[in-house]
């Protein structure tokens, strides 16, 4: 294995010589998350599941804070993965901040790339002059104190919210655990750099076909952000899912599924 593939600890499965198909997992997530999608696309392609560094399985020695003071360090990883499995044609499926990854190594090397599906995007969290993140940066300094503070409580409150299933505590729980099994100084680290992330000005020059899936009562990204970026990349499609909350590839795997083999067929 090249090291790109052993730190990012990628798992290639489906039928060899099929189009392929990367699943990129949002913050506090690892590969696991896409446990009940990915199946789907494996009697027809070839599916990558790989975990960001310090998440999941991924060599959390390779953690470089420089590097990763900015998304384009783990787009790097991304495109780095690609060109150890010599992959062009790639339909790469991100969800919340993975999406605004994709857009980034998309961006970079469109010659890797077929088509960016985006999950939950946003390409800014935070409300500025006319645009509407969702949050106040009061909100997220807020927020980050409290994830400072406490990481593994912040966790307990905050996963269930993002979920947004109520009536499915099992949802809530497992984000929770997976939220807890991250490295508490990279999952801050990490939280940052997304939060307070803008990467709007990216968008128009995405050049691949990009469909963006949008939750119902998304606290994370509201519905008002998903078509900001639909609006923002030229010709792309938007798709308004039944699902609620932040994790449709949790909440509503079939529907997830559904959009994005119609999507790629």
């Amino acid at each position: 294995m090249t090291d790109a593939l052993r730190r990012n600890n990628v798992r290639v499965t489906g039928e060899s010589g099929r189009p392929m198909v990367m699943f990129a997992h949002g913050f506090g997530c690892s590969q696991e998350a896409w446990n009940l999608v990915a199946p789907r696309f494996e009697a027809g392609h070839r599916v990558v599941l790989f975990d960001h560094v310090g998440a999941g399985g991924s060599d959390s020695s390779a953690y470089v804070p420089s590097k990763y003071d900015s998304l384009d360090g783990y787009a790097t990883d991304v495109l780095e993965i690609l060109e150890a499995l010599d992959a062009t044609d790639v339909v790469f499926v991100g969800h919340s901040v993975s999406a605004m990854i994709g857009v980034l190594a998309a961006n970079r090397d469109p010659s890797r790339f077929k088509a960016l599906v985006l999950v939950s995007p946003s390409p800014r969290y935070t409300d500025e002059n006319g645009y509407r993140g969702g949050f106040r940066r009061s909100d997220i300094d807020a927020m980050m104190d409290a994830l400072d503070a406490n990481y593994l409580g912040w966790s307990r409150v905050i996963a269930p919210a993002i979920v947004a299933n109520p009536d499915r505590p099992a949802l809530g729980e497992r984000l929770t655990d997976s939220f807890c099994s991250i490295d508490p100084t990279i999952a801050r680290h990490f939280a940052r750099v997304t939060f307070l992330s803008d990467n709007r000005a990216d968008l128009p020059l995405v050049s691949v076909p990009t469909l963006v899936l949008q939750c119902r009562d998304d606290a994370i990204a509201p519905e008002e952000v998903g078509r900001y970026v639909h609006a923002a990349i030229k010709e792309s499609r938007f798709t308004l899912l039944n699902a609620t909350g932040h994790v449709p590839n949790l909440s509503a795997p079939d529907e997830v599924a559904d959009q994005i083999l119609a999507f790629v067929a």
